[in-house]
């Protein structure tokens, strides 16, 4: 702090005599010295009153002399002025500095300030020549100053602007006597004013160093006055020296070579003044701007010049490389103004011929750009595994960057994900361009290229082809002639075509066509094609080996699903099964007749996709069927399905390169016709949705039951009465869950679809899926929509037998009856047969309870119901043998038999064909 108010106080106009002068004497008399060879005669001839020199002399000295005078008056008061200046500068300064010195703000928030601050106050008044430094709080009490005794009085000074922020000087007639001060606040981080700085300078001390100035001043004076007399004694001898002693021949020959020199420079000059007029041009600039020879003294605007060039020559702007097209060159401005440094008014502008400059840097941009196209094919081509979205992605890159139209053509094996073939036809993949009028082949068409066309010989030959003119290729014309013309009429000219190329494979042709771009291709460009293509047919390939991959698994999948639905009377069954974008899963459906006019409806999913989700799937499938020729009831089915997938698991995890059931999840349910009931279990699979007939949709209660394969865990049953008319919907989790919204979210939007179904299955799953279908599925989606249907009582007919064999002879009796009445006559004697054996075997080794049902569907079918839960077997008897013939005998005569197990018993049953 201490450094810079002595820095600041040696502030002192500068006088005459000081180093400026003395530099200026020292100049002079080094070229006093250097010019002491001439002739004494010659000064006495530039100084005599005759000549030109010496008038210029009497009269410098007149008006030196007066200058000298009148520069000492305004030299003394102005010293007088510049002390009260400094004075005010010196307070500021120190005020301000001191109140910005570091540990002021916590001087003035300690105990005893002024224990801190006089000293400090005190050893900066000592070192900055300043009659006083007052420190004071925010309501102007000192803290500080040089007579101690005024410590603690009212500061003297008006501080209200310092309290608002500000720094104020002012003259005062102080406690030590008139003076000039400066009052700084004191801020601290928030902007608030905690206290202030005074520093000041009495009267006495700014007039003393007036007074002591004067005399320094006056001696300036003389100084300065002896000086301009010498200095005006040189003049001709100093303009003597300046022109080298050369004669008006010798100065006009030295203007002509500067003029020589100015005209053979290879850059142009222009000098033009400030309103905007051409004072100079040399030839270089003729030439290049092709000015006329009276250019010189007209505005730059009437020189036929482009209209910008002429605005920047007469704007006199500053211009660094401006590029200006004249007269089919690219010409660099460099323009300068010469009024800068006091010169006159107007411009000097220079001009360089760029035109080659430019060219190489245009070729060094083509190059650029065309590094940024392959970078752009790097990572913007391939990015889904579609052949067809793949080539899309090609053209979309190309155009308009490297080609006005792009169209890629793939074999049809190609886009089915195999091998191409030489015989294979092409079809249009993929078209792209600047517009959609163009009359290429649209996207779709089949392609035959003859050997002549230049895709023709790029499939021959596996090479590129360039045709730089279009309308001079008979080779190409020859593919269609009357599309040739018309391709050619639009506008396109040339053209290039790359082979695509995965290997030793070709899987089609690129062809890129130029209309727009008045040049033809060229060779760099078709190296440019060559490796664009290069890097598009590695994504094509793979995009085709996915395409073949998901193929075959779509093929499996579909293969082990059900390829039609049986037939049968008491539902009315539509589905829906889409498999998901990213490739094949393990969802699967299944629609089972059963015993009694029953049918099992399944729906089950594996979780995770590919060759092993849909092998599994498969597998559970195959054990369903086979659990259902069982005819077990949903749970005990569940139950055994579990533990096969947990003996799946157990198999896989001891084979490395298997992967295990990561989860499956499974619903099943049985519909009877005759009852109208459906009896429901599901393990882990999300709830079935019921239309009533009345339209209301509601999802029933059914618990849900762990996933397949983590065992151990029962699955419990709903039984659900369904009136003729509902509509019973399975699906799969793909339909109502994504990784967007939550499972509740989707079974509410599904809600909200049934409400609009229409009456039908199809109808049904048609607004379904319009409703709930995503436009790239993630997960596979089975849906299975399921009418119900009753058998009603002229379908049905029941007794219940008394426990006595008389009562089988009238139970064949009312049989027969109700086969007449529904026309089945020619079954009497078979059915009589078949419950006579039945009914006979009930009522010896079935129990107390028997009860006979005859229902006449697809088939007629005899049940017989009793209370033990013994299984009849089928035996061949000997011939001694007086009984077990019965079963045999029903098995000869019946379609199909068998038994089923009820919570009361069992039942026996036989079918038999409706004629």
């Amino acid at each position: 702090m201490v450094r810079l108010m002595g820095r600041s106080g040696e502030r002192s106009p500068r006088r005459p005599g000081g180093p400026h002068a003395r530099h200026r004497q020292d100049a002079d008399r080094s070229r006093r010295g250097g010019d002491a060879r001439r002739p004494a005669s010659a000064l006495r001839s530039a100084l005599s009153g005759r000549s030109v020199a010496g008038q210029v002399f009497v009269m410098n000295v007149v008006i030196v002399l007066l200058l000298v005078v009148a520069a000492a008056v305004a030299l003394v008061l102005q010293v007088r002025h510049d002390s009260t200046v400094e004075a005010r500068n010196r307070s500021v300064s120190v005020a301000e500095t001191f109140a910005n010195s570091p540990g002021i703000l916590q001087a003035l928030r300690s105990p005893d300030p002024t224990a801190v601050l006089q000293p400090r106050a005190e050893a900066v008044r000592r070192a900055t020549d300043v009659d006083f430094v007052v420190v004071t709080n925010d309501e102007g009490v000192r803290y500080t100053h040089p007579k101690p005794d005024r410590i603690g009085k009212k500061f003297v000074g008006n501080i209200a602007p310092a309290l608002a922020g500000r720094t104020v000087t002012e003259e005062i007639e102080g406690t030590i006597g008139p003076l000039v001060q400066a009052i700084a606040p004191v801020e601290d981080p928030d902007g608030r004013v905690v206290g202030l700085v005074s520093a000041g300078i009495t009267t006495e001390n700014v007039g003393g160093v007036a007074d002591r100035q004067l005399p320094l001043v006056l001696s300036a004076a003389a100084v300065g006055l002896a000086l301009a007399t010498g200095g005006t004694a040189l003049v001709s001898r100093r303009l003597l020296r300046q022109t080298h002693g050369l004669g008006p021949h010798e100065m006009t020959r030295m203007y002509e070579h500067h003029d020589a020199v100015l005209h053979s420079v290879r850059e142009g000059v222009l000098i033009v003044g400030g309103e905007g007029r051409l004072l100079l041009a040399n030839d270089e600039a003729r030439r290049l701007l092709a000015l006329p020879p009276d250019a010189e003294g007209r505005h730059v605007g009437a020189l036929g010049l482009p209209s910008d060039l002429a605005e920047l020559l007469a704007s006199g702007q500053a211009a660094t490389d401006e590029v200006h097209l004249v007269k089919n060159r690219l010409l660099a401005i460099n323009q300068r103004p010469t009024d800068v440094r006091g010169g006159p008014a107007g411009s000097v502008a220079t001009l360089r011929d760029s035109t080659e400059l430019r060219a190489l840097s245009g070729r060094a941009e083509t190059a650029r750009e065309r590094l940024d196209i392959l970078y752009a094919a790097g990572v913007g081509i391939g990015t889904s595994l579609d052949v067809t979205r793949t080539a899309e992605e090609l053209g979309e890159l190309a155009v308009p960057r490297f080609a006005d139209y792009v169209s890629v053509d793939l074999f049809d094996t190609v886009l089915a994900g195999g091998q191409p073939g030489g015989v294979t036809p092409l079809r249009r993949t993929a078209l792209s361009g600047i517009t959609e009028e163009v009359p290429l082949y649209p996207v779709g068409r089949q392609i035959r290229y003859v050997d002549s066309s230049p895709q023709g010989r790029t499939l021959r030959t596996g090479r590129a082809v360039l045709e730089p003119r279009l309308d001079e290729a008979p080779g190409w014309q020859a593919q269609d002639f009357e599309r040739s013309a018309q391709v050619v009429e639009y506008g396109v000219h040339s053209l290039i075509t790359v082979p695509l190329r995965a290997g030793t494979l070709v899987l089609g042709v690129v062809s890129f066509w130029r209309s727009v771009k008045p040049e033809p291709f060229d060779e760099d460009e078709l190296a440019l094609g060559e490796e664009l293509v290069a890097r598009a047919a590695v994504s094509i390939d793979n995009a085709r080996r996915y395409t073949r991959e998901h193929s075959m698994a779509v093929t499996l999948q579909r293969s082990l699903l059900p390829r039609r639905l049986p037939e049968q009377n008491a539902l009315d069954v539509a589905y829906r099964y889409l498999p998901a974008q990213a490739g094949v899963g393990g969802d699967w459906f299944d629609v089972l007749p059963l015993p009694g006019a029953r049918v099992a409806l399944v729906v089950g999913d594996v979780v995770g996709h590919g060759l092993h989700a849909a092998a599994t799937m498969g597998r559970l499938r195959t054990a369903v069927h086979n659990f259902t020729a069982l005819d077990l009831p949903p749970d005990e089915l569940l139950g055994l399905l579990d533990e096969l997938v947990g003996r799946i698991d157990q198999d896989e995890a001891a084979d490395d390169s298997s992967a295990p059931v990561t989860g499956a999840t499974c619903l099943y349910a049985i519909y009877d016709p005759v009852a109208g009931s459906c009896v429901i279990a599901r393990a882990g699979h999300p709830p079935p949705a019921l239309i009533r007939p009345d339209g209301t949709v509601e999802f029933p209660e059914v618990p849900a039951g762990p996933p397949l394969g983590l065992g151990g865990l029962p699955f419990e049953t709903t039984e659900l009465r369904l009136a003729e008319g509902s509509r019973l919907v399975l699906y799969t989790d793909g339909l109502v869950e994504d990784r967007v919204h939550d499972i509740d979210v989707g079974l509410e939007e599904l809600r909200r679809a049934l409400d609009a179904a229409g009456e039908t299955p199809e109808e049904t799953c048609r607004t379904v899926l319009d409703a709930r279908l995503p436009d790239r599925p993630g997960d596979d989606i089975a849906l299975l929509v399921a009418r119900t249907r009753v058998l009603g009582p002229d379908q049905v007919a029941e007794w219940d037998v008394p426990n006595d064999p008389a009562a089988v002879a009238e139970i064949r009796s009312q049989v027969t009856r109700r086969l007449a009445e529904w026309g089945l006559d020619e079954l009497a004697f078979t059915t009589e047969l078949i419950l006579s054996e039945l009914v006979t075997n009930a009522i010896r080794y079935g129990g107390e309870t028997v009860h006979v049902r005859v229902v006449r569907d697809r088939s007629l079918i005899c049940e017989v119901f009793d209370s033990s839960s013994t299984s009849p077997h089928l035996r061949y008897a000997a011939m001694t043998d007086e009984g077990g013939r019965g079963l045999f005998l029903v098995a000869q005569l019946a379609e199909r038999w068998g038994t089923r197990y009820t919570p009361a018993g069992k039942v026996i049953w036989a079918e038999q064909p409706v004629p």
